[in-house]
């Protein structure tokens, strides 16, 4: 399950050695699965296909090999071939789930196959056993045997919880304008809504728990593209429609809004609904993108229609701005959301010009609960507001650990902690080991915080799967996706998905195991995977390596399962 295919130079002998398994025991708990890879590679270029369609090479004549999977169970097998994606270094590792069935392979290049066992609630605990086979035919030949695996799968008899009810929070915040772009459909229309759709329901399936609405104009000022020497267009456009009839009055829109957070309790994520776009705004005066109000201490931008001049405008008064502030105030305690309701402020960077902020947004809508991503220590140390949930990246969680736990225990709502295009590890990037994505859900366990927050699910450049890199070395590869956009409206899925979903899953059984009474074999399972003794020690200062804080062999993480 944990393997990146990378593809630049490399020696023939790494193919024969890679391919060589011919059997491997997996085992998973019911409603949930047990992955593995299928590596197929020869000597001359041929044909890969993974459907029992006719497959005839567009080239000519060539060797198709068809991969076939059997299992002697009813359960749901999910078998994609894996896509390749060019890194910062240039070489091409696999990380992408395509939905095509058949794919031209080069000669002495490994194609890898990702094979997928889904166990439901009504799966029977036992051993199953499966068959992994290959027939090879060229044109209009008889398909022949060309090679053969097999695999054992043990379901347990315990049962992980449904997505919904997991206890692992997990935030990964969603970039719905962008999602407009690349399928080149009008915002908060239909056909955008029909997309989202689909990008919910796979956000779901990791347990997701908060819904993104962002409310003001550019709030993160577009990730600041305008640097770049290719910028991409990054722009998150505010869900709500604000007019400005001819008796001077304000009407807001609420309908995309409503939309979104009730298409996303459709899914099951219906744990919080996140503001964006009031609170701390990214803000670059000098290029322009500075603020619009000259009576308010935020660089929030609200943009209405103007009816009596027939124009778009922005609000300039901060009258007007706690107006629209109390409007969707009020509309969200009407809709009975207004428990979820968290206030975003994604890494301010001034800490008394955030107190004046968070006291003028309070002023006007007094019931607003506040959440905080949190990258200077400052912000742990000192009391910048009534915030409810604190988000510190993990580079401020080992530096102020001791503070933390004091203040869970102090705090109304959840500690998460987050990683970006920093620290380098442990984290999500194409080019992080491939347990890192896993290893994730265990640190928070480790570390007794809440969960996990990612900026990331679908903040793509402008074509990911041709160029995925994107403001290297600073942002690296992998930094701005856990999935890509696929054909039909759908998400395609990345491995970096897969391997972090392994890792939530593993979370949800260590707290059933807690519950059961097994705390100490979860203690012990973790004490063998982390080889840390002092949270300050996962701090960058600290010049520790990966592997000398925490494991890399998931055969330490696959005891979990496997000792049940």
């Amino acid at each position: 399950m944990f393997y990146r295919y990378s593809w630049g130079h490399n020696d023939w002998l790494e193919a024969q050695r890679d391919t060589a398994v011919r059997h491997v025991d997996l085992a998973c708990c019911r409603r949930d699965s047990a992955a593995f890879q299928v590596l197929v590679a020869a000597d001359e270029p041929f044909l890969l296909t993974v459907s029992t369609d006719p497959q005839f090479w567009k080239g000519g004549p060539l060797p198709v090999i068809r991969l076939d999977v059997e299992l002697d169970a009813p359960l749901q097998l999910e078998v994609k071939l894996i896509g390749l994606v060019e890194d910062d270094d240039r070489c091409l590792k696999s990380d992408v789930l395509l939905e095509k069935s058949s794919l031209f392979v080069e000669r002495r290049k490994i194609q890898a196959v990702w094979v997928e066992c889904h166990a439901t609630e009504d799966t029977r605990p036992g051993i199953y056993h499966g068959k992994i086979r290959l027939y090879s035919h060229t044109l209009f030949e008889d398909e022949r045997t060309a090679g053969e695996c097999s695999f054992s799968l043990t379901v347990k008899d315990w049962m992980l919880p449904e997505p919904k009810e997991y206890q692992f929070y997990l935030d990964l915040w969603q970039h719905n304008a962008n999602i407009a772009r690349r399928y080149q459909v009008p915002l908060w229309s239909d056909e955008h809504f029909a997309i989202l759709d689909r990008y919910l329901h796979s956000l779901a399936q990791l347990g997701q728990k908060a819904v993104t609405a962002v409310v003001s104009e550019i709030p993160w000022s577009g990730q600041y593209s305008f640097r770049d020497r290719e910028p991409a267009d990054l722009f998150e456009y505010s869900m709500v429609r604000i007019t400005r009839e001819t008796n001077g009055r304000f009407s807001y829109d609420f309908s995309a809004l409503d939309r979104y957070v009730q298409m996303a309790e459709q899914h099951g994520i219906a744990a919080e609904i996140e503001l964006f776009g009031l609170l701390g705004i990214w803000q670059d005066e000098e290029a322009g993108y500075g603020s619009v109000m000259a009576d308010h201490p935020d660089g929030v931008r609200i943009r209405y229609y103007d009816q009596s001049s027939c124009t778009f405008r922005f609000i300039r008064k901060r009258a007007d701005f706690d107006a629209y502030v109390q409007a969707l105030h009020h509309h969200l305690i009407d809709k009975g959301w207004i428990e979820r309701v968290r206030v975003l402020a994604d890494e301010p960077k001034d800490f008394a010009l955030f107190q004046k902020q968070l006291a003028a947004l309070q002023e006007a809508a007094p019931s607003f609960r506040y959440k905080l991503a949190i990258h200077r220590t400052e912000f742990i140390q000192k009391n910048p507001g009534p915030i409810h949930d604190y988000v510190p990246i993990l580079n401020c969680v080992a530096a102020e650990y001791t503070r933390l736990l004091d203040l869970k225990r102090q705090l109304p709502g959840k500690i998460l902690f987050y990683v970006c295009c920093y620290p380098d590890f442990p984290n999500t990037f194409l080019s992080s080991p491939p347990l890192e994505s896993r290893v994730i859900p265990w640190l928070v366990e480790k570390l007794q915080l809440d969960g996990f927050l990612r900026w990331n699910y679908t903040v793509w450049p402008e074509s990911p799967l041709e160029k995925l890199s994107y403001r290297a070395p600073g942002w690296k590869a992998g930094d701005m996706n856990f999935v890509y956009p696929g054909a039909a409206g759908k998400p395609l899925l990345s491995l970096r998905y897969k391997w972090l979903q392994r890792g939530i899953r593993d979370y949800e059984l260590m707290q059933l195991l807690k519950r059961s009474g097994q705390s100490e074999k979860v203690e012990n399972l973790l004490n063998r995977v982390f080889r840390f003794r002092d949270a300050g020690e996962l701090h960058p200062e600290a010049r520790k390596k990966n592997t000398e804080l925490y494991s890399l062999e998931p055969s330490d993480y696959d005891r979990l399962i496997g000792d049940l």
